[in-house]
Formats: C-alpha cells, sequence, structure tokens
C-alpha cells in the first residue's frame, strides 16, 4: 500500500500533482545497478596514486587530538586516526569512510525521487544523475572535509523531506543529530539551516520551524559544539577568519563572476540539467509545492556563498534533492509528451548520461604516475588538487633527510623542521618522524600545534620563503632542492631546502607573527 503525500492541501488527481500523489516503492535492483558500478570506481580510485596532503594532515592532526583546530572540527583527524591504527600506512582503508558516505549518497538521491513520487525510472535517473557528476562522485575517493560534508548534507536534506510528506517529527531531531555530527567537521551547516528556516516561513510548511523536537536538536547541537568553540575562543576564532582566505583563492578560478555557472557545472553533463530542471520542477510545479521551499533554499545558499565568498562546491550538499526532483520530473514530463517528443528527450537523456559517465570515468584516476603531465598552471593545478595533491611526498621525505644527515651531531642534537605549508610539515610528520626531529610549521592549523623551542640552534627550513628566514637567522644557506616532475606547486616542486643558524629572536616571540592560515 502506498503512502499519501500529507500536506496542507491534497493534490487534484486530475492535475499534474496526482504523478506525485503516491509513493512507489524504492526500487532496489534499479538503484544497485548504479551503486554498485560507481562504488567499484571510487574503491579502484581509492587505490591509485598516494595520500592527499589534507589527508596527510588529518593523520597528523589526529597525532594531537583536540577538541578543535584552526580550519576544521575534530571528525575527520579522529576518523584518520581510528583508521590509521586498523590498518597503519595504508591510504586504501583510511578513503573506506568516504567512499562508504559517497555511495550512501547516491543511494540517497534515488530515495528522494521516490519521496517525490517517482519510480523505478526516475529513481534510477537521479542516481546516474548523482554518481556520473565528477566531483559528486569522485570526491569520495579521498578523505576530505567535503566528501563527507557532502554527504551528510544530503542525508539531512532526504530527512527534511520524508519529513515534509510524513510529518514524524523524530526526522527532524535525526537530522539535527546529524548536524550535530556536521558541525564537527564543516561549519557550513548552519547556512542550510537559516536558509530552510526563511524559505519554509515564507513559501511552507510554515510547522517546520516550529517542531519542537526540531528545537530540541539544536539545543543537542549546540551542546556538542561548545567545546569547539570554546577551543576556537582561545585561539581567536581562526575559523571565521579561514573565510577570508577562502574568500581570496577563488580568485583563481574565476572569482564571483563565475560562482554560479562553476558551481553548477560541479554537478557534471547530466546532473547540471537534472539540476536546472529540478530547481524549475521544485518551484513551478504544484505537484511539488509542499517542497517548493528546498528551491529556494538553494538559491539563498548560492546568494549566501557568492556574497560571502565561499568556494563553489560549498552548496553541493543540496544538489542531490535538486537532481531527484530534475529526475521526477524528466520522467513525468516524457510520461506525457508524444511518442515523437518522447523518444527525443529518452534520447538525449541518454546521450548525457553516457558522456557524463564517460567523462567520470576518464576523470578516474586510472593513469600511472608515469602519464600523468605536471600542472601547466596554478589554475590547472587548483582544479585538479587532488590529482598533483598526492605526489611528490616520499622524495620531499627523502631529501629532507639527506639534508638533515648532512648537519653535524651537534647541530642535529637541538635542530628542528619548519616547513613553508602544512601539507609538507603533515607528509614529514607521516613519512620521517621516526628518523627526523620535530617538526612545526606555521601554516594553517599546524602553526596551532605549537612552536619550536627557544633552545633550538639549528632549523631545516623546506620552502622558497628566504627573505623571511634571512630576518630571523644570521646564516641561511641552501642544502637542497625538491622539483619533483609532478606535485602541488609551492609543496613538492620548485621548493628549497635552508639550514638556518644563528637565531635572532625566541620562537616564542616570532612564532605568532609567522602563523597564517
Amino acid at each position: 500500500m502506498t503512502d499519501v503525500v500529507d500536506s496542507p492541501a491534497q493534490p487534484n488527481p486530475t492535475s499534474r500533482k496526482s504523478a506525485f500523489h503516491e509513493r512507489p516503492a524504492l526500487s532496489w535492483p534499479a538503484v544497485a545497478a548504479v551503486a554498485v558500478p560507481a562504488a567499484v570506481v571510487l574503491l579502484l580510485s581509492a587505490t591509485r596514486y598516494g595520500y592527499f596532503g589534507d589527508e596527510l594532515y588529518f593523520l597528523a592532526a589526529g597525532r594531537r587530538p583536540s577538541f578543535g583546530y584552526a580550519d576544521q572540527g575534530p571528525v575527520l583527524p579522529m576518523v584518520a586516526r581510528f583508521m590509521d591504527i586498523l590498518a597503519p600506512e595504508s591510504f586504501f582503508v583510511l578513503r573506506l569512510p568516504a567512499v562508504a558516505l559517497t555511495v550512501t549518497a547516491i543511494i540517497l538521491c534515488a530515495m528522494l525521487a521516490r519521496e517525490f513520487g517517482g519510480g523505478p525510472w526516475a529513481q534510477s535517473l537521479a542516481a546516474v544523475g548523482y554518481a556520473t557528476s565528477p566531483f559528486l562522485l569522485l570526491q569520495g575517493a579521498m578523505l576530505t572535509t567535503n566528501a563527507v560534508d557532502t554527504a551528510l548534507w544530503v542525508i539531512i536534506t532526504w530527512l527534511v523531506v520524508r519529513w515534509v510528506r510524513t510529518r514524524e517529527d523524530r526526522l527532524l531531531l535525526a537530522a539535527a543529530l546529524v548536524t550535530a555530527i556536521d558541525m564537527q567537521v564543516k561549519w557550513l551547516i548552519p547556512f542550510f539551516w537559516l536558509a530552510v528556516a526563511a524559505s519554509s516561513l515564507v513559501f511552507g510548511p510554515r510547522d517546520l520551524v516550529r517542531r519542537p523536537l526540531l528545537w530540541l536538536g539544536g539545543v543537542i547541537v549546540v551542546l556538542v559544539t561548545v567545546p569547539e568553540l570554546l577551543w576556537q575562543s582561545r585561539h581567536d576564532w581562526p575559523q571565521l577568519e579561514m573565510g577570508r582566505v577562502i574568500g581570496a583563492e577563488q580568485g583563481i578560478l574565476g572569482g564571483r563572476l563565475q560562482f554560479v555557472p562553476m558551481s553548477v557545472s560541479l554537478a557534471g553533463f547530466l546532473g547540471a540539467l537534472l539540476l536546472l530542471y529540478g530547481l524549475w520542477v521544485l518551484l513551478a510545479w504544484e505537484s511539488l509545492r509542499p517542497y517548493r521551499f528546498l528551491g529556494i533554499t538553494l538559491i539563498l545558499l548560492f546568494l549566501a556563498f557568492l556574497i560571502t565568498g565561499g568556494r563553489i562546491y560549498y552548496a553541493a550538499g543540496m544538489y542531490a534533492v535538486l537532481i531527484a526532483a530534475g529526475a521526477v520530473g524528466v520522467v513525468t514530463t516524457a510520461e506525457r509528451m508524444g511518442s515523437g517528443g518522447r523518444r527525443f528527450l529518452i534520447a538525449l537523456v541518454a546521450i548525457l548520461a553516457v558522456c557524463a559517465a564517460a567523462f567520470v570515468l576518464y576523470s578516474t584516476p586510472w593513469r600511472s604516475a608515469d602519464s600523468v603531465r605536471p600542472p601547466v598552471d596554478d589554475a590547472e593545478a587548483a582544479v585538479n588538487i587532488g590529482v598533483y595533491g598526492s605526489f611528490g611526498w616520499r622524495e620531499l621525505t627523502e631529501e629532507v633527510d639527506r639534508a638533515f644527515d648532512g648537519l653535524s651531531r651537534q647541530e642535529q642534537s637541538n635542530a628542528v623542521i619548519i616547513t613553508d605549508t602544512y601539507w609538507q610539515a603533515a607528509a614529514l610528520d607521516e613519512f620521517g618522524r621516526k628518523q627526523l626531529p620535530d617538526i612545526y610549521s606555521p601554516s594553517r592549523g599546524f602553526g596551532y600545534f605549537g612552536a619550536p623551542p627557544d633552545d633550538a640552534t639549528a632549523v631545516l627550513a623546506v620552502g622558497s620563503y628566504e627573505a623571511v628566514l634571512r630576518g630571523q637567522f644570521e646564516h641561511v644557506d641552501p642544502v637542497g632542492k625538491v622539483n619533483t616532475r609532478i606535485g602541488f606547486p609551492g609543496n613538492t616542486q620548485n621548493v628549497t631546502l635552508w639550514k638556518c643558524t644563528g637565531i635572532k629572536k625566541s620562537w616564542s616571540q616570532l612564532w605568532p607573527k609567522w602563523m597564517h592560515l
């Protein structure tokens, strides 16, 4: 027996709304036909290349447990530490949680189509739309904050959509509990809830923001976040300062002028079409009037992240619900068209699906390292950061190890290593911590792990910041060079190693000035 959409105004059976009046069963064979191949692609991708720079940082942070970090919450360092204990130095095992969450998001995208009244074809199309997005799928091949954050948003939106139909307030409490977890990953989810509150108050269902269990969940979110807030407060709120830094970084990818087009393009060939059509369906079709506020929510999020200088993928957690609505809309439109129009629409969707799937397979990191060419500029490196940010770490460690062996015994006894970037520090912390001295970096979260001791008489500095070093030391001499064929510029390409002696100021005085996000 099917369930009836519980909305203030029941649809007229003779109107377009009747297509969504009943909720069909979930077609597991159709969903599995998409989710299983996607899981295989992710698992194969997770075996390629090496640790991504952020993954190395999570491992380093996990070895320094804390309630808060400068640029993220404590969940990913905790997960990274746990997976590393299970399988030390296995980047494949480290990535399994991200793979599992991404496959879950694909399944939930199909389940969202079901909530909107879509049958097997709509559910399958929704899953294909999500799984053929290079960004939405392949980000799950690495353990990163955006991979986890995006999947948690999908879970939250599915719970909200299901509440709209069933009015089971326990779903809102569950959404709040997932929000509490997400707040320990990133601080983006409050934007979602603010946009949902504003849009539901204007377009309905207004009852959403009045549910007691939702507010109880909000209290739980605040209580769970208090330790992290206290850490941020004690360290002058670096998480907020990160917003300014990220806004400046967006200039590499076109800045605010390209924000919306590039944000939509993340959904891929088919996903972008479904996303845009899903936005139209949510805003214009009476059959989905109870869910109209979700279309407005995406618009408000685009505006918020555009104004605040957010990254183009910040709203990607909303894409599943829009893709699902678009899939239902496409299938319903095809059913209402004549045979000629139906064949054309089906052919168009099929072509887009094949092209999108082919592009995902092309984007999958299946090539050997020898066939990967270096980035031609910083923009290409930024776009393909997942590839270039995974190479060169062992070569960096080997060169630093060689330079350290070149120090005298007296210098080695009181030496430390300072790197220009947190990626470099994290790589040395992972691959060189057994044979190298203590590692420090003023970069991002690594700077908050602590300053070098004042009695460190020799420093092996990694990075291209000679002028800064000469302001702190009497003697600064090059002792090595790292310039891997492929790697991320400034991290493993064109990087100089310096031996620094004759410190001018104590680190306790200088470190706060050196720290940067």
